[in-house]
Order: C-alpha cells, then structure tokens, then sequence
C-alpha cells in the first residue's frame, strides 16, 4: 500500500483557478519582485476577464452569468513559460493513474472536479469546472489529500467520492478526469511584456473583438450573450424578470444572482475584484499610472456588480420591487463595464510601449 503527502503552503484563495495556481506557482519557487504572490496577479496574467448570461428554463435557476473565460489556467501557465499537457480520460483508473504518476514524482497536480461530489463542500450545486489540487494519497485510507481554494487546510477525501467528482457528467461540462501535467520554468519571465499581453486580451475579448473559450454553452438559450454586448443583454432582459417569472423562479433567480457575483469562488463582484488587486500589483512593481488606472476601474465595477448582488438579494424589499430595484442598479453595468475595457486597453498599450523602449 502507498502512502505519499507532499509538503505543499497553500492560502485560501477567491477563486478556484488563481488560488490554485497561486499556489503551485510558489510551490515552484518561482515569482517576481515581490516576495509575496498575490492572487490577482495570477487571476490578471491569466487574461480571462470576461462575461457571459444565458436564460434558459434547462437550467435551475433560469439564469446563470460568469465574469470569467475558459483559458484562464492554459493562458497563465503559457504566459510564465511552463510546459504543460491537460490530460482526459472516461477510464477512472487510467485518471487515477494521471494523478498518481505526477504526486509519485513529487509534484502537485491540478485537477477538475465537480463542488457536489465533493463532501467537505457540503454543497448541492453540481459544478463540474472546480480546480482542485492532489498532493497525496494513502492506499491503506483510500483517502487524497486534496486543497481546495475555499478551504483553509488540506482535505481528506474519500477515493470513491474523489472518483465521482472527477466522472461527472454535471454542470457545466463533463469532468472526463481532466487533469494537468505541469513542468515548471525554472523562473519566470519578465512581467512586463505578459502583463501587456494578458491585459490586452481580457479587454480584447469583454470588448468582442477575440473569441475566448466560454465557460457555458447552452442550446436554445432564451437569451445568450457575452462581453459588452452581454453585460447590455443581462441589464436589458433583468428589467422583464419581474413580469416573466412566477415567484419561485424569480427567488431562485434573485438569490442566483447574488451567488454568482459574490459567492460562486468569484473572489467578490465578479471577479472585478481579483482583477483590480492584479492590476494594482502590476502597476505597482512596474510603476505604471495606466495600469493603476485600470486596478480603479476593476474596483469600480466590482463595487458595481456587488451593489447588484445586494440589491438583488435584499430580504427587507417585496421579491417584485426587489427585482425591479436590482435592474435599476443593473442599468449603471454596461458603462461601468465599457470604462474598464478602455482602461486595460490604455493599461496594456502602456506597458507594451515601455517594453519596446
């Protein structure tokens, strides 16, 4: 029987992806000036920042929005130069042995999972897109030593429960043991050049001009929308909620849009705020006003998009008036949402500008 745990520092973090990463990133004793490796900076370098609505009676509640891409853990693990192969399989013991063959080795190693299967989450939404990382395992316990960004310590988890989580077939894609073989640069490169380039795509993709990967895809959505288009979208189709869904959809809808701002591993409004503690690290160590310029306006549209989650979910107002009052704060979103996209646009084309000097 083996038994292996890797000696592994992990943090809570504000969302799956860049808490993870975080982490491995300082596993690999790589960063930069800094002695500290913020979240933000990774969740910034990723270049993810995105949106997208659907309303669809397929789905439980009606409507889902995310504020992120799918390219966030490929994009940043490509942009600090690491050398890596995302790995699927529907045979549970070959997903096995992707996690084993790494942790074996001594290295940690990332993976998808689905948040309902797994039992330290308590939860019953099935997400099936949850980054985890495996840094052990006991054959004697049948348990993995998982950690998990909203969990201070590492977790116990039962190999049946761990297998389950990583077959899902759930919301919002099938898990299929996806998992990530990851060989670390020795250092990182030079921060300015890849912040240019990382802010550039996520204003590149919000604004429509690139295509990002979506995390949601749904067929005959009702309405279905992405970047600037979609933040419109969303705050056009909110102000029909009050009148299109009976009580119980509209509660459900409500109190779902509270969660996916502040609550589904966002880090807080939407990931705007992961976004603005990146841009402010940026600017910090590279001492450009554009990029602290664009850490203001994250900050403003995750205080925007926060103000909506609270108005949204304000149990002191009648479920119709606080519908009605959540599309009037939805309103302010889409200019909001277009200063941020010039921001980062100004942020990238400074520190691209400094670069070429």
């Amino acid at each position: 029987m083996t038994k292996v745990q890797i000696p592994y520092r992990h943090e809570k973090g504000g969302h799956c992806g860049s808490g993870a990463l975080r982490d491995l990133t300082e596993w690999a004793e790589i960063g930069w000036e800094s002695e500290y490796l913020d979240e933000g900076l990774v969740f910034a370098l990723g270049g993810a920042l995105d949106f997208c609505y659907v309303r669809s009676p397929q789905l439980t509640p009606q409507t889902y929005l995310v504020g992120r891409g799918g390219d966030l853990e490929q994009d940043y693990l490509t942009r600090v130069g690491a050398k890596f192969v995302v790995r699927t399989t529907d045979d549970p013991d070959v997903g096995w042995a992707f996690v084993t063959d790494e942790v074996d080795k001594g290295r940690p190693v990332m993976v998808w999972a689905d948040i309902g299967e797994l039992p330290y989450l308590r939860v019953r939404l099935h997400m099936s897109r949850h980054d985890i990382v495996i840094v052990g395992y006991d054959d004697e316990e049948r348990v993995a030593h998982v950690v998990d960004n909203d969990r201070d310590t590492t977790q116990l988890v039962p190999y049946d429960n761990l297998r389950r989580a990583r077959s899902s077939v759930g919301f919002p894609t099938p898990t299929r043991h996806t998992t990530y073989h990851v060989d670390w640069p020795d250092h990182v490169p030079d921060l300015r050049p890849i912040a240019s380039d990382a802010l550039g795509a996520s204003a590149a993709v919000v604004r429509g001009d690139a295509a990002g990967a979506p995390l949601l895809h749904v067929e005959a959505a009702e309405v279905g929308s992405s970047g600037l288009k979609g933040v419109q979208a969303f705050a056009e189709d909110l102000r029909s909620w009050s009148t299109s869904f009976d009580d119980e959809d509209l509660t459900a809808a409500l109190f779902g849009l509270g969660a996916f701002i502040e609550m589904a591993g966002t880090g807080g409004g939407l990931f705007r705020t992961l976004q603005a503690q990146g841009c402010q690290t940026i600017a910090d160590l590279l001492n450009d006003a554009a990029t602290a310029d664009a850490a203001a306006a994250a900050r403003d549209a995750s205080e925007a998009w926060s103000a909506l989650a609270a108005a949204a979910t304000n149990a002191d107002t009648p479920l119709r008036s606080r519908s009605l009052a959540a599309a009037e704060v939805a309103a302010m979103l889409p200019e909001t949402e277009v200063r941020l996209v010039g921001a980062l646009e100004r942020a990238s084309r400074s520190l691209g500008a400094s670069t070429r000097r």
